[in-house]
């Protein structure tokens, strides 16, 4: 019995002698086959960032395969402890390999996003920005599943559990059904909305009563960038079951208007040319669309309303401002006589007597007093 156990320990320290062996030529293999690569690949920026960043997961990878091997090669078929440890083995091939599929993958989405950001822009640049971000993110998803079954299944009780699952599979798919009828909807309305085009990331959007600018798109919500710096988390559902406004579905250039009240007075075509002035000197005109119209002429004002137009929306907004403040600062300075007034006939003379609005309330505040 002696002799036995010491010939296990013996096979077991010949095999682990063998197995950091391998290890350590795996490990020096990869580290100068990675320095080759990126020697030979440094125009080709795609391959250098590949070997750089598989540089780890090769590293486990090819470590782990060493191992595999020296333990099939050295270990006595009879000793106790090789079950364990080709168990380990194996479980730690299959998560090192998941994790260089998985590294890959993203390498070349990460590419992907780069080519797109240089090469494209506007609408069909967010578009292919969303789908792949949303790619990425399934892909990391069936990779660990994936990864997580082999390991599972790697163990013989979970291998006889399964046997039995798949015997009522039927029973069992409909409650999964129910129980996951949200996350799974969430997941099909993720899809949709990256390759049905109707939002992207980047996308200018009203929700809520909110504005703001989707931010992230993901396999079970949407993230929604506020302008005043809050988030706004939905569930993917809501994009493919509730009205929205999308500002940027077709392109970022954008109207806006701005309404000023007046006197009737108004110089219409002073105000016009100010309003030009001021559009055509602010580098956040697109020179699309400027104009000046009387929207309304009533209750002793007349509605002006300007007509501008911005490369995108915050630029829009910015010169929305921008000119509302101008022409404030033109009727003050230029044109008094066209700020809004008042006008009230005096009941004892009959005569016709103008003020300003808040000459007229605070009249209007003594009398009553």
């Amino acid at each position: 019995m002696a002799e036995e156990e010491i010939e296990q320990a013996t096979n077991l320290a010949v095999t682990l002698g063998w197995v950091v062996l391998a290890v350590t030529v795996a490990y020096f293999a990869v580290t100068l086959v990675s320095k080759l690569v990126r020697y030979a690949a440094r125009s080709h920026d795609t391959v250098r960032e590949i070997a750089l960043r598989l540089r780890n997961p090769a590293h486990a990878t090819f470590m782990v395969l060493g191992m595999w091997i020296a333990v099939w090669s050295t270990a006595n078929r009879g000793d106790h402890w090789l079950p364990v440890l080709q168990h380990v083995v194996l479980v730690s091939v299959i998560l090192s390999s998941a994790w260089m599929v998985a590294t890959i993958a993203l390498v070349i989405e990460d590419r992907a996003l780069h080519r797109v950001g240089s090469r494209l822009s506007g609408r069909h640049a967010r578009r292919l920005r969303t789908q792949i971000m949303v790619v990425r993110r399934l892909t990391i998803g069936l990779v660990s599943v994936v990864a997580c079954a082999a390991v599972l299944f790697t163990f013989p009780e979970a291998r006889a559990a399964s046997a039995s699952l798949l015997a009522s599979a039927g029973v069992l798919s409909v409650v999964a059904a129910l129980a996951a009828q949200s996350a799974l909807g969430n997941v099909f309305a993720g899809l949709q909305i990256a390759f049905s085009d109707a939002v992207r990331v980047g996308d200018v959007v009203v929700v809520e009563g909110e504005w703001g600018t989707i931010e992230d798109i993901t396999l079970a919500y949407v993230v929604v960038g506020i302008w005043d710096e809050r988030k706004l988390i939905l569930p993917c559902t809501y994009f493919t079951s509730t009205p929205y406004e999308n500002w940027t579905r077709q392109s970022s250039e954008v109207l806006g208007t701005i309404e000023i009240d007046v006197d009737f007075r108004v110089p219409l075509d002073a105000m016009r040319a100010e309003l030009r002035r001021l559009v055509t000197e602010s580098p956040l005109w697109d020179g699309r669309v400027v104009n000046l119209q009387v929207t309304s002429a009533v209750s002793g004002v007349v509605r002006a309303r300007a007509l501008v137009s911005g490369a995108d929306s915050s630029a829009l907004w910015d010169l929305r401002c921008l000119v509302r403040e101008g022409l404030v600062t033109w009727l003050q300075r230029e044109a008094p006589d066209a700020l809004p007034r008042t006008r009230w006939e005096d009941g004892a003379s009959g005569a016709l007597v103008r003020g300003s609005a808040d000459a007229a309330a605070a009249r209007a505040g003594a009398g009553a007093g």
